[in-house]
């Protein structure tokens, strides 16, 4: 009995030990981690004054607002910006004599016209089919019919009363037909030096692709090289880029250019152009005008507008025409739309090199009455010259 109750008694020791070491274990599992140590906290490093390492501050004296000197403001700080660099001014070319040395540059028309003409003047016998096809060539070449028709009368009637024809004969009476067909007693001066005033006044009209701007900024050329001041009006605010291109030729002669916000008023554009030209002391103003064929009305109301508000500081003096010779007689219909919206005083004649025919000349003065006084003879930059008949019918026949 007594072993049995030992056995009971050592039977429960052990189980509560386990128990015990149970329950321990499981509370051991249950507690929360440790916290953390606390970091050594340090100070930042202060932030570096210019020129200096990141280093630990320094001790420096430090000044009170009362010994801090303090703007009183009464001048603002002036930013002096670096002065823009002047584009560089160049010198044009002369234009007397100019005609005569872009003279190659009427080869095509010369074959066209002149040694047509005396290819077929040059035949033993004139019969009525040469003089048929003398005819065909001056209206292929554009002269134009009434012109061809009194240009071969007059040739007719002196080669018959001339008799025997040798080529320096037949030249020399061509080429004195052909100028007196072209015109030598018309007046082609473009006017810019009004007596009583300063500055002349030039407007520009044509329609937009015949090089209007581009004539605008080369007779800019013309006419520093010739020794004048000029300033420039981009009244032609409805086409893109027309007021920048006008500047570009202005910058590159020394010329200043008035213009406006794009698709603004032309008229006062072109008021403002005279108005600073006539401040400005200079000799003549340009004013490049729109060239939109849209709607006749609508152009005529534009030109018509722009001319009378120019014309209350002074009446204009010269409104030339600028006109694409490679469109040839197409070139006239343009020229009688113009023509009624303002009065034109002179003809440009562009692009009369290459494959431009020499006759259009004849055909466009007689059309509007007027001189041809210009003609633009290439791309470049000093290719407009002023028309000299002698030169340009020497050009045509050749030497």
């Amino acid at each position: 009995m007594d072993i049995v109750i030992l056995a009971v008694v050592i039977a429960v020791v052990v189980l509560g030990a386990l128990g015990g070491l149970i329950v321990g274990s499981r509370r051991k599992k249950q507690l929360p981690p440790p916290p953390p140590a606390a970091p050594d906290i340090t100070a930042p490093p202060a932030e570096p004054h210019v020129g200096d390492e990141a280093e630990t501050p320094r001790e420096e004296p430090r000044r009170t607002i009362e010994e801090v000197d303090l703007p009183d403001g009464s001048a603002p700080v002036v930013v002096e910006e670096p002065p823009a660099e002047a584009p560089e001014i160049e010198i044009p070319e002369p234009t007397a004599g100019r005609l005569v040395r872009l003279r190659t540059r009427l080869s095509r028309s010369q074959n066209a016209l002149g040694k047509g003409l005396l290819t077929l003047l040059s035949r033993e016998h004139l019969d009525e089919d040469t003089w048929e096809e003398i005819e065909d060539t001056l209206l292929t070449a554009d002269v134009g019919v009434q012109p061809t028709q009194e240009l071969v009368e007059r040739l007719r009637e002196r080669v018959k009363v001339l008799g025997t024809r040798t080529p320096d004969e037949l030249r020399t009476l061509l080429r004195e037909e052909l100028i007196t067909l072209v015109g030598r007693d018309m007046d082609r001066a473009v006017k810019t030096e009004p007596e009583d005033r300063k500055p002349g006044i030039v407007m520009v009209v044509g329609v937009n692709g015949t090089g209007k701007t581009t004539t605008t900024g080369k007779l800019a050329r013309v006419l520093v090289a010739d020794g004048q001041s000029v300033v420039l009006g981009a009244a032609d605010t409805f086409r893109a880029a027309a007021a920048d291109q006008l500047q570009t030729w202005g910058e590159r002669v020394g010329a200043h250019t008035v213009r406006g916000p794009e698709a603004g008023d032309p008229a006062s554009v072109a008021f403002d152009a005279v108005k600073e030209g006539k401040e400005m002391g200079a000799n003549v103003v340009l004013i490049d005008t729109a060239g939109r064929l849209h709607t006749k009305t609508g152009l005529m109301d534009e030109l018509g507008k722009v001319k009378r508000v120019v014309e209350k500081h002074a009446p204009v003096d010269e409104v030339l025409l600028v006109l694409d010779a490679t469109t040839g007689q197409n070139g006239l219909v343009q020229a009688r739309v113009f023509s009624e919206v303002v009065d034109i005083t002179g003809i440009v004649l562009t692009k009369l090199d290459g494959t431009a025919k020499g006759g259009i000349v004849v055909a466009v003065q007689r059309e509007l009455g007027v001189p041809v006084k210009l003609i633009g003879l290439g791309e470049g930059a000093d290719d407009l010259a002023p028309f000299e008949p002698e030169a340009f019918v020497d050009a045509l026949i050749g030497e």
